[in-house]
C-alpha cells in the first residue's frame, strides 16, 4: 500500500499514490486554479509594453495567490505615493524562484506543457517593461505639474475678481475723499470751537446758583415743572459720594450680619425635623407659641396622660363606676 500524500488543490489526503494527479477531480481543480489567475497574468502582459502609473489608494494593496509558489503575490508596485499597475505581478512571474516553482508544479501536477509559457515572463519583457514604467513616470509627472499649473491659474482669477470687487467699492469712495478733505479741517476747527464754547458754558452755568439758570427754549413746545432736587441731599455732580460707593461702605463696615443668624438655624432645623413626620397627626397644627391655660385639655380617653393605655383604661372605669354610684346614694 502507498503512503498516503496530500494534493492541496484538492485539499484532501490520498492513498492511491501517484495515480491521483490523473484522476477528473484533480484536473478539474488544477484547471480551475490556472483559470483564476489567467486574467491577471494576461492583464499584466499587456501592461509590459505602456506601464501605467497613477496614485497611491488604498485598493492598490490587493494580492494575488499564485498557485505554482503557494503564497499570495501583491499584484501593484506602490512606493511613497505613486503606484505602477500590475508592476508586482510581473515582477513575480520573471523572478528565478517562480520560473523553478512553476517547473515543479507542472511536473507534480501533470498540467498541459503548452500554458507553462503563459504563466512566465521572460528577462527582455521584464526589461521593456522598466523602460516603459520610467516612460510612465515623466508622463504622469508632466500631467501632475499641467494640473498644478491649472489650479494656480484658477487661483490668480479668483484672486483678481476678489481684488477688482474691493477696487470697485473703494472706487466711489475714493472719487468723495476730495471734496470732504476741502472742508475737513473747516469742520474740524468749527467742531473744536462748538465744543469748546461749550464747555465754557458748561462750567460758567455750574459756578452760577440754581435759581439764576434760566430756561432755553427750543422749538417744541414744552413744560418747565422746575428743577427736582432733593434737599440736604447731593448727587454725583455735586461731589457727593455715589449710592454704589455708599453700599460697599455699608457692607464694609460690619453692621449687616451676613447669613442667618443661629437661633434661625436651630428653628429652620427644627422645621426640617418636623416635615417628616405625618402630617395627619395629632396636635400637628398646634400653636406652641400660644398661651393656654392646664384646663383646656379634654378629659375624655385619658389620651394626655402619662403611663400605659390599660391604666388609663381602668382608671376610666373606676371613675365611672364612683360617678354611677353617685346619684343612687342622693336618691336613697
Amino acid at each position: 500500500m502507498a503512503p498516503p500524500q496530500r494534493c492541496p488543490l484538492c485539499r484532501q489526503t490520498f492513498f492511491c499514490g501517484r495515480g491521483h494527479v490523473y484522476s477528473h477531480k484533480h484536473q478539474r481543480q488544477l484547471k480551475g486554479a490556472l483559470e483564476r489567475l489567467l486574467p491577471q497574468v494576461e492583464a499584466a502582459r499587456r501592461a509590459v509594453r505602456a506601464a501605467q502609473v497613477e496614485r497611491y489608494v488604498p485598493e492598490h494593496d490587493r494580492c494575488c495567490w499564485c498557485p505554482c509558489c503557494g503564497c499570495e503575490v501583491r499584484k501593484h508596485l506602490s512606493h511613497g505615493n505613486l503606484t505602477v499597475l500590475h508592476g508586482g505581478l510581473l515582477e513575480h512571474l520573471a523572478s528565478p524562484e517562480h520560473k523553478k516553482a512553476t517547473n515543479k508544479f507542472w511536473w507534480e501536477n501533470k498540467a498541459n506543457a503548452q500554458m507553462k509559457e503563459k504563466f512566465l515572463i521572460s528577462p527582455q519583457d521584464y526589461a521593456r517593461f522598466k523602460k516603459s514604467m520610467v516612460k510612465g513616470l515623466d508622463s504622469y509627472e508632466e500631467k501632475e505639474d499641467e494640473v498644478i499649473k491649472e489650479m494656480a491659474a484658477q487661483i490668480r482669477e479668483v484672486e483678481q475678481s476678489r481684488q477688482e470687487v474691493v477696487r470697485s467699492v473703494l472706487e466711489p469712495q475714493a472719487e468723495s475723499d476730495p471734496e470732504e478733505g476741502s472742508s475737513a479741517p473747516e469742520s474740524w476747527k468749527a467742531t473744536n470751537g462748538h465744543v469748546a464754547s461749550s464747555s465754557q458754558q458748561v462750567s460758567h452755568l455750574a459756578l452760577q446758583p440754581v435759581a439764576e439758570l434760566e430756561w432755553m427754549e427750543t422749538g417744541q413746545q414744552l413744560t418747565f415743572i422746575g428743577h427736582q432736587d432733593t434737599p440736604g441731599i447731593g448727587n454725583i455732580h455735586s461731589g457727593a459720594t455715589p449710592p454704589w460707593m455708599i453700599q460697599e461702605e455699608e457692607h464694609s463696615s460690619g453692621s449687616f450680619p451676613i447669613g442667618p443668624s443661629y437661633e434661625e438655624f436651630l428653628k429652620e432645623k427644627e422645621k426640617q425635623k418636623l416635615k417628616k413626620l405625618p402630617p395627619d397627626r395629632v396636635g400637628a397644627n398646634f400653636d406652641h407659641s400660644s398661651n393656654t391655660s392646664a384646663g383646656w385639655l379634654p378629659s375624655f380617653g385619658r389620651v394626655w396622660n402619662n403611663g400605659r393605655r390599660w391604666q388609663s383604661r381602668h382608671q376610666f372605669k373606676t371613675e365611672a363606676a364612683t360617678r354611677s354610684k353617685q346619684p343612687r346614694k342622693g336618691k336613697s
